[in-house]
């Protein structure tokens, strides 16, 4: 279990992974990503999460050289976006994002959506580079159990990693319990349900039992379900207190209030019908 900021899991190949890390969609390129991820990492944080469609990737690379923090102590992820799936296109926007970071190696790629007749192709391109060694581990985001399932019928090796929207409003049991009897590290995007429904009374109630506050309990609930997390913020206070989540335990019966918040919605899109 996570003791602290700097805890790992393992992920199936060895790789030592970050629970807790920070999420940079919608933090603009330049002042803004710099800034934040700079105050991640003074903090303490060792794990950033970007994609090629977020647009700040030069940014996440320049603040991560001008942190002075060696590049081997920190775990950066990063995604192929819908529009360069496939073989060919995967690998070239691979080292388009790698220059753009600034860095020799990338610790997690991941598929940021499962593009029907592409991901297949796209996986085939992570395996390449995983095997050369140009990612550390290789994953994906938005896959449901059947888009995995269609992945282990052309390939012996399983994503390292699934990331996906996950919170009490989406508590994904069934894709939760998949993942670890398949040994796929299962990680939250969104986790604080991008700040609806923070003043729910089970939430709040909780909050005011450990003196937390409800995002604090809902990134708590995650860990405690052995699910890695990468709340997003752009502000040096929200980023502190995101990572003040260490030194409190919910007890199992509030793990299991916070299971029954569940509805099954989604604030982001549907991987079977998104738009590609």
């Amino acid at each position: 279990m996570a003791l602290d900021l700097t805890s790992t899991t393992t992920l199936h190949n060895g790789v030592k992974m970050p629970w807790l890390g920070l999420g940079v969609y919608k933090a603009r390129e330049g002042t803004e990503v710099i800034n934040a991820v700079k105050a991640a990492l003074n903090t303490g944080y060792r794990s950033i999460d970007t994609a090629a469609l977020y647009e700040n990737e030069e940014g996440v690379g320049r603040a991560i050289k001008e942190s002075g923090i060696p590049r081997e102590e920190i775990f950066l992820t990063t995604k192929v976006w819908n529009t360069d799936q496939g073989y060919d296109t995967t690998l070239k926007a691979f080292n388009e994002s790698r220059r753009k970071l600034g860095v020799d190696y990338i610790d997690l790629y991941l598929i940021h959506w499962p593009v029907k007749e592409k991901f297949i192709d796209t996986w085939k391109a992570l395996e390449t580079l995983y095997r050369e060694g140009q990612v550390r581990a290789i994953g994906v985001s938005n896959f449901q159990i059947h888009h995995i399932e269609e992945l282990k019928k052309h390939s012996d090796l399983l994503p390292m990693v699934n990331q996906v929207e996950y919170h009490p409003l989406l508590t994904q049991k069934e894709l939760l319990q998949y993942c670890k009897q398949e040994g796929i590290q299962l990680e939250a995007w969104s986790p604080l349900m991008r700040g609806n429904n923070l003043d729910h009374p089970t939430l709040t109630a909780l909050a005011e039992k450990h003196g937390k506050t409800p995002a604090q309990i809902i990134l708590r609930w995650d860990l405690q379900h052995g699910v890695v997390t990468i709340p997003k913020s752009v502000r040096e206070h929200r980023i502190k207190e995101n990572a003040d989540i260490f030194d409190f335990e919910l007890s199992p019966a509030e793990m299991d209030q916070i299971d029954a918040m569940n509805q099954n919605h989604r604030f982001g899109q549907h991987p079977d019908h998104f738009k590609f």
